[in-house]
């Protein structure tokens, strides 16, 4: 689990298009915090220091202390709006969290003891179904990756849900099956063997 973040930020007075866009010459990214049954609060954080958190991979399961003007306001980041020919972002949506808040998050999986497998020794790939699972959990318990892993799976084995080690308190969203998250599969070349050496096995017995 990733500790706390903290940004900087600074309240803005005006909204709309106009007012975005000089924030946005002037190297900030407009920003609004919301919910915990409190008025919206507009601000705007620092470009250089928000595109360094989203490099970390984690900024959207992470909480952010958003800090102004001496006070803190503990968030979970849900929305970041890019541009779409520079992809640089240029808004942010946060949630006020409660104390003891619990929050839907996806988190990406992550495999473990690829060189374990036989069936991977054996030239077969891992096919991932889901990259990342929904989880409702403790704000303060977001897991950065799931973690399963691959050791002594053969060829067409799969790696279901009940594989990976939930955080405390932490459930899935999907909570009715054991589903299948990643799957080992042969390819084709190595599908073609096993057929021809299945051929070979049933002529030999006739």
């Amino acid at each position: 689990m990733s500790e706390a973040l903290k940004l900087a930020a600074e309240a803005r007075d005006r909204a709309g298009k106009g007012a975005s866009r000089a924030i946005r010459r002037e190297g900030r990214v407009p920003a609004v915090i919301y919910g915990n049954k409190k008025e919206p609060v507009q601000v705007h954080v620092e470009a250089k220091a928000l595109i360094k958190m989203l490099q970390t991979g984690h900024f959207l399961n992470s909480v952010v202390e958003v800090e102004i003007g001496g006070k803190s306001e503990r968030t979970l980041p849900r929305d970041v709006q890019f541009h779409p020919v520079t992809d640089r972002p240029i808004h942010v949506d946060f949630l006020r969290l409660s104390k003891n808040a619990t929050v839907t998050v996806a988190v990406p999986v992550r495999f473990t003891d690829e060189e374990e497998s036989p069936g991977i020794k054996r030239g077969a790939v891992l096919n991932i179904v889901r990259h990342e699972v929904e989880l409702i959990c403790p704000a303060d318990a977001i897991p950065d990756d799931l973690v399963a892993s691959l050791k002594g799976l053969g060829v067409g084995e799969s790696i279901h849900i009940s594989a990976f080690t939930l955080p405390t308190g932490a459930k899935t969203v999907i909570d009715d099956r054991d589903f299948t998250v990643a799957t080992i599969v042969a390819p084709s070349a190595l599908r073609s063997t096993e057929d021809s050496e299945a051929a070979t096995a049933e002529d030999a017995e006739a």
